[in-house]
């Protein structure tokens, strides 16, 4: 029953040679998220908010939006700016990615890339950069 089972999930009943029938049983982690880091105009140190949330930044950094997306960076920040989907932080004061502060850690699964949403803005923040992350 099994060995049918498998024929039928491989595609059209057709077996592919040499592979394993728990295979396709198993979901497979697949890297394809991706954490990213926006730099912001410094005009948005005046939201209550954001400075709420930052009350011991360097001022002498500028103020950062950690993110988490399925898509690739560049394109979730044009969607940013153009509203879909948007956090009104980025939107109105979203300047540039900042690749130096994420490209070495994507991509990344989806549960992996959750947590490092959180890690890193997390650390960033230690570091006194002033970070906002839903």
């Amino acid at each position: 029953m099994i060995r049918v089972y498998t024929r039928i999930i491989r595609g059209g009943g057709y077996p592919v040679a040499g592979a394993d029938p728990i295979d396709w049983l198993v979901r497979k982690k697949v890297a394809r998220h991706h954490v990213y880091v926006i730099e912001l105009d410094r005009a948005v140190l005046k939201n209550r908010k954001f400075r709420a949330a930052n009350p011991h930044h360097d001022p002498a950094k500028p103020p950062l939006y950690v993110g988490m997306t399925g898509l690739t960076p560049e394109i979730r920040f044009e969607r940013h700016k153009y509203g879909v989907k948007d956090n009104s932080f980025v939107r109105r004061y979203g300047l540039r990615l900042r690749p130096d502060l994420f490209a070495e850690l994507n991509p990344l699964p989806y549960g992996e890339a959750q947590r490092m949403e959180v890690v890193l803005a997390r650390e960033l923040r230690n570091d006194g950069w002033a970070v906002w992350q839903k």
